[in-house]
């Protein structure tokens, strides 16, 4: 086979191991540099696969003890200066597979801009749900992360029977729960929360850095960099910029308004 063709045919998957081996007996650089390319290719495959397993531990728990639909939870915005706080709510399939899902902070943006559309697509059912900064003001961030939660949870087409929820216990909840520090990096489906959330409110802060052109929001997603902090000093405070939050409290308390 020319090189072109073996480079087409190690693109594809699962390669029996007869061809393997008449591969590694072709001596040119080319095929043996394409074959050490495909191997790294399967291993980190095979890595990805069994991290996937490691962190359905506890949906297969739950699907053990008869559950059918369970729910991951998880939430992004809470430390940013402005735009709301936003929560997700994802039932996977019992038998999905995303390869590479992980904490959505550790993932490229594309990577989670791909899983994003891929889960939308494949999950039995998937609910969003934004705190804008006024219910923040007026429930302080922890609350509204808990509220933007249980409302995701609401708004799902089909009731879940188990929730596992990231970092936040809910309490006297109808539904039986489990919450787990770092759960973003223990459970596949608080991971699929957790890319859901995440990219659907980077995208919302890309659409107000439209809106609100000095303040770096395409960046920063409303986080207080440098850029953004500037922009409050230079222009002063928008609609959306969370005002129980420092600087922006000192600021108004100082007659810095929009």
């Amino acid at each position: 086979m020319k090189i072109s063709e073996v480079k087409e045919l190690l693109n594809q998957d699962n390669i029996s191991e007869e061809i393997l081996n008449e591969l590694k007996k072709d001596e040119r650089s080319g095929v043996q540099k394409l074959l050490v390319s495909y191997e790294k290719k399967q291993e980190k495959k095979l890595f990805y696969k069994k991290e996937y397993e490691k962190k359905s531990f506890y949906e297969n728990k739950c699907y053990n003890n008869g559950c059918k639909y369970i729910c991951g939870i998880d939430e992004v915005g809470r430390g940013p200066l402005a735009g709301p706080v936003v929560a997700a709510a994802v039932i996977l399939k019992q038998d999905s597979y995303f390869e590479g899902l992980n904490d959505s902070k550790k993932l490229s943006e594309k990577k989670r801009e791909e899983l994003y559309e891929q889960i939308k697509k494949e999950a039995v059912a998937y609910a969003i749900c934004e705190v804008d900064n006024i219910e923040i003001e007026k429930n302080n961030i922890y609350n509204a992360a808990r509220i933007a939660m249980q409302r995701a949870v609401e708004k799902l087409e089909v009731k879940p029977d188990f929730l596992l929820i990231d970092a936040m216990p809910f309490e006297n909840y109808p539904i039986p729960n489990f919450s787990m520090v770092k759960g973003d990096e223990k459970s596949v489906s608080i991971a699929a929360a957790s890319v859901i959330a995440k990219v659907y409110r980077d995208n919302l802060m890309k659409e107000y850095a439209k809106k609100y052109p000095h303040y770096d929001f395409e960046n920063n997603a409303g986080y207080g960099t440098k850029k953004h902090l500037e922009g409050l000093k230079e222009y002063g405070v928008t609609p959306i910029h969370r005002r129980d939050f420092e600087p922006i409290k000192s600021m108004i308390q100082g007659g810095k308004n929009e």
